[in-house]
């Protein structure tokens, strides 16, 4: 297993070559920094410590700063710990970035969802509301009965749909694609949603299902080549050289006709003085 962290910055659609829409996530992934490691010997188990977006040292704290000073880094706003074998072999201070996945991993991604505060069972757990017809009921979107399990003595039984605080929980979406990588400009595009808001911290790591890789998408690429770039230009050259020379015999076909339409207003005006 292997993993990074990295933020979600929204969604986006992309196509393949085939003309399928493909709904993506777009996640930026700064260089992850190894902060500490966790072996058998010392810990007890294996993880990787990482490290994401740097603080400035008057905003953190003195064990902080100490902590990433033994990686060679700046203080770190996000840490995480991974049990990653697949990295158990980076040394402390070295970066992670983008490129540790490609396209066609299988990845599940956990973030942060949405909190929504303190909110009825309407909302919260999708209840339906009361009666609202002939005025004879006032319970419209309170919770109505709660000891309705039978002889239990008025007993209200666990895991009961109650109001209370909604979102802000973890979660983890699984079995999600990754399309497209790129570690130049940081970012990686995932098949479908992730949890949490825009600008939310998002852990990326590999799935803990059976099937790890799939073929990936043959996407349609927007950039041009330097051969047909330079093939264009050559071609708007002699477009314009073309361009160029049509004006200029235009041109000298207009002094042609003007020199003509002069020479036979010359030649008209003799001829009419001779007749006078």
């Amino acid at each position: 297993m292997k993993g990074l962290l990295g933020r979600k910055l929204g969604m986006t659609q992309v196509f393949t070559k085939d003309g399928i829409l493909v709904p993506v996530t777009v996640v930026e992934v700064k260089p992850n920094v190894v902060l500490q490691k966790k072996t058998m010997e010392t810990d007890g188990y294996e993880a990787v410590q990482l490290g994401y977006e740097d603080v400035k040292e008057h905003r953190s704290n003195k064990p902080a700063i100490g902590h990433a000073k033994k990686a060679n880094a700046a203080p770190k706003r996000y840490i995480r710990e991974l049990r990653a074998d697949e990295m158990v072999n980076l040394e402390v201070g070295s970066e992670v970035k983008a490129d540790l996945f490609k396209a066609g991993d299988v990845v599940d991604v956990q973030g942060t969802s949405k909190g929504h505060g303190y909110t009825g069972t309407i909302k919260r757990y999708n209840a339906h509301r009361g009666p609202e017809s002939h005025g004879g009921s006032k319970n419209v979107r309170h919770i109505g009965s709660l000891a309705t399990t039978g002889r239990n003595n008025g007993r209200i039984e666990k895991n009961t749909p109650m109001p209370g605080q909604y979102g802000n929980v973890t979660r983890t979406n699984q079995n999600l694609t990754i399309v497209k990588v790129d570690a130049e400009e940081g970012y990686i595009l995932i098949k479908g949603n992730v949890p949490g808001p825009k600008k939310g911290l998002v852990t990326i790591h590999t799935t803990v299902k059976p099937v790890k890789e799939v073929a990936p998408l043959d996407l349609i690429s927007y950039e041009v080549e330097e051969e047909v770039k330079e093939e264009v230009v050559e071609t708007v050259e002699e477009v314009a050289e073309v361009e160029t020379v049509a004006e200029e015999v235009e041109a000298a076909e207009e002094e042609v006709v003007a020199e003509v339409e002069e020479a036979t207003e010359n030649v008209e005006a003799e001829e009419s003085k001779e007749e006078e």
